[in-house]
């Protein structure tokens, strides 16, 4: 029900309790939550709309407008290449670095190659084999998060697609350079954790991450795929709610109207978070990143209660 049919719902309950002499607060009550409830889901789905916008600037656009001179590199060393999983190196301003990032496509034709951004595990061992050179040559890492989920394909699964993701988590972890993770889209599951371990965790201010899609969350925990907008709210998936739960460490803010009204200029606000980041982190030792690294990680989750 909308919040409009609900608001005229209540004002016929008003007038007819006026006319009667009836007690109808806890009525009013249980409308006025449901209005807010309704608020919330359409709060959190136009989050999720404008995550998945169709014109939203992918990891691409934002390589070739923040760094000079990037060289993609590809393959595993194992099975072969995943074009879902962009990597190379490139220079920020005039800093070498390495790169990792999903790319979801742009056309069709793009997209059918890319596998929408799902990678596969080749994909996420390219990824590690990048950010192990890295480590061997003091190479800040940056990545760029935005897929829906590592692809659940049979040969994904045979090929140990979580034997990958998991590799990946334990790895980043411990790798002794500069990592700085932004999610730019969609930073769904798995998938967006296989590359999202680092020193610092960054949300463009639209972006959304979760465990579970909203339509899966509402097919598997609703019951109802068509309640995907009741179960976007439920998740807390909005930069705003994971900033909340010290999931990540700042949200960069994006034009008025989204990242994909202005790409340069958000663009622009990414590489300022970027270089100041790499330039505070590169002080440190690399045993003193690890250490807060693993520190952060461990603080995910906990709670304090009075």
């Amino acid at each position: 029900m909308s919040t409009d049919a609900i608001q005229k719902k209540i004002v016929e309950l008003v007038n007819l309790a006026k006319e009667s002499g009836v007690d109808i607060s806890k009525e009013l009550d249980t409308l006025e939550n449901k209005i807010q409830e309704t608020l919330q889901s359409e709060k959190a789905w136009k989050q999720v709309e404008l995550a998945r916008h169709p014109d939203r600037p992918y990891s691409l656009d934002y390589i070739n407008r923040i760094f000079t001179d990037f060289t993609e590199l590809h393959g595993d060393r194992a099975f072969g290449d995943d074009p879902a999983m962009v990597c190379g190196l490139a220079f920020l301003e005039n800093r070498p670095v390495t790169i990792i990032a999903n790319q979801k496509g742009r056309t069709l034709q793009e997209r059918v190659e890319r596998n929408a951004g799902m990678a596969n595990p080749e994909g996420y061992r390219k990824a590690l084999r990048m950010a192990q050179q890295a480590e061997k040559f003091r190479r800040p890492i940056i990545t760029f998060v935005d897929t829906v989920g590592a692809f659940p394909g049979l040969g994904a699964e045979e090929r140990g697609i979580g034997e990958s993701i998991a590799r990946n988590l334990r790895d980043f972890s411990q790798l002794k350079t500069p990592i700085i993770c932004v999610i730019i889209g969609e930073g769904g599951s798995g998938g967006a954790l296989g590359i999202c371990v680092g020193d610092k965790i960054y949300m463009l201010e639209n972006a959304i991450y979760s465990v579970i899609s909203p339509e899966g969350c509402a097919s598997i925990l609703l019951r109802d795929s068509s309640r995907a907008r009741d179960a976007a709210a439920m998740l807390r998936i909005s930069s705003s709610d994971l900033m909340t739960f010290n999931v990540i460490n700042g949200i960069i803010k994006e034009p008025e109207g989204g990242a994909h009204t202005n790409p340069d200029a958000a663009a622009a606000l990414i590489k300022k978070v970027l270089a100041d980041d790499i330039t505070e982190l590169s002080k440190h030792t690399p045993e003193v990143l690890v250490r807060y690294r693993n520190q952060k990680i461990r603080m995910i989750g906990k709670w304090k209660e009075n």
